[in-house]
């Protein structure tokens, strides 16, 4: 079984998780409800803007020179659910998303706010061309997870935030501003809300809540004793096959080369049903991933587990600590494995290792699968969000993001499989997940 190394750390292991469902912590969070309508565009008082500077890095050099401000503000703002806000793991997108100057694809629009200096917020934004107008996206996609801003919580969260956003507009002068994944509780919320800005997605991110139980033994008589009984049947039927094992790394060359393997035994898996993710038929997610686990410098906590047969891989799951919290970016399983049940083992020794190392809370990410539901304890809301500024902006928030998008991809999950695996075949999009 898995060996129960402590898991790298990002953040404060110190801090203890607040309720799952609202986990946006970080200081005294302004609900919904406690925000004027319009305050957003409401005239900031003198006093809320003294000794405030706001500045937009958009260059590498400029993101390199953060990195000391950065950890610091994420050690005092952040909670665990705000990982995908980590400068080490912002530091890996930038090597191979962001593009050298001069060249297309997004640029950094990072909006920092520092009062005597300091820096006491942040939003990770960048600004790009698409569909013909200009929009301002968090930093990380595709690989990313759950977008925020990072504010000191010594600051009233709501004067920063309206302050900061009056700023970007006015400096950036977006078309559209589109928030992805913006989980329920985030910090970024309240001023969505306040905005009016257009929901455009909804799912669900399933978790287990480890912490509620002293050992694994204990959690896992939650489940059914027919899915328990379930899982030691595929665990025979695998074990007849040979000997099996698990093995976890956390940072070196088998941590890198077996993250590599799981974006192309995912690719396969997708092909299988018909599916195409663009985030994983780009060369640069089959860079990325297994550079975020093998790194020693810029570590983002991450670690790759595996579970083999006589040697082979049957499956593999890619992971990141942040504090109490272990979010499983990617599982899959090779599919000649698929009928001995090799991803329900794979996650059940994932959850074994996480218990005993320490891990409170498991976090599945969006979106909501029934396998994910099948072992989570809740969910939670993730959503997308469109802020349109112009009138460009509003048709394609209306149009494509509300109606048009949507429609495409029921209408293409309504093809028959074969089609649909004949589509990703040829390297068409057959859906995205």
């Amino acid at each position: 079984m898995f060996s129960a190394v402590p898991y790298p750390l990002i953040g404060r292991p110190e801090r203890q998780s607040g309720p799952l469902p609202n986990a946006g912590r970080g200081g005294r969070r302004a609900r919904a409800e406690e925000w004027p309508a319009g305050l957003a565009h409401a005239k900031i008082s003198g006093a809320a803007r003294a000794n405030i500077e706001i500045d937009i890095v958009n260059d590498r050099a400029g993101f390199h020179a953060m990195k000391a401000e950065w950890n610091d503000l994420f050690s005092r703002a952040a909670g665990s659910e705000h990982f995908f806000q980590s400068y080490n793991w912002l530091w890996h997108w930038v090597e191979h998303y962001v593009q050298p100057e001069g060249n297309t694809g997004p640029e950094l629009a990072i909006v920092t706010v520092r009062r005597g200096g300091r820096l006491i917020a942040l939003w990770p934004l960048v600004r790009e061309r698409c569909l013909g107008l200009t929009r301002l996206a968090w930093m990380g996609a595709p690989v990313s997870q759950y977008g925020d801003v990072l504010i000191d919580p010594s600051c009233d969260t709501a004067e920063v935030l309206a302050v900061s956003w009056q700023k970007l507009v006015a400096r950036l002068a977006p078309d559209l501003v589109a928030l992805r994944k913006v989980r329920a509780g985030a910090t970024v919320l309240p001023l969505l809300r306040s905005l009016g800005a257009r929901v455009t997605e909804r799912q669900k991110a399933p978790y287990l809540d480890l912490g509620t139980a002293a050992d694994f033994a204990s959690y896992e008589s939650r489940y059914p004793a027919k899915l328990r009984k379930n899982r030691r049947r595929q665990m025979r039927r695998l074990e007849e096959r040979g000997r099996v094992s698990f093995e976890s790394h956390a940072g070196g060359a088998s941590a890198h080369d077996l993250a590599n393997l799981a974006v192309l035994l995912k690719r396969a898996w997708l092909k299988d049903r018909g599916l195409v993710s663009p985030a994983l038929v780009d060369e640069r997610m089959r860079r990325f991933l297994p550079a975020t686990v093998e790194a020693a410098n810029y570590a983002t906590g991450g670690r790759v587990s595996a579970l083999k047969l006589s040697g082979e891989t049957a499956g593999i799951a890619v992971s990141y600590a942040c504090q109490d919290r272990l979010l499983l970016h990617v599982i899959v399983y090779g599919l000649k494995f698929e009928k001995q049940g090799a991803g329900n083992l794979l996650v059940e020794a994932c959850l074994r290792d996480a218990k005993a190392a320490g891990v409170k809370t498991v976090d599945l990410m969006a979106p909501g699968d029934r396998y994910k539901l099948d072992w989570a304890d809740g969910a939670v809301d993730v959503c997308d969000y469109a802020m349109p500024l112009s009138m460009r902006g509003r048709v394609v928030a209306a149009l494509y993001l509300g109606k048009l998008r949507p429609a495409l991809k029921s209408a293409v999950m309504r093809l028959p499989i074969s089609l649909r695996r004949w589509i990703a075949g040829t390297g068409g999009v057959a859906g995205a997940t």
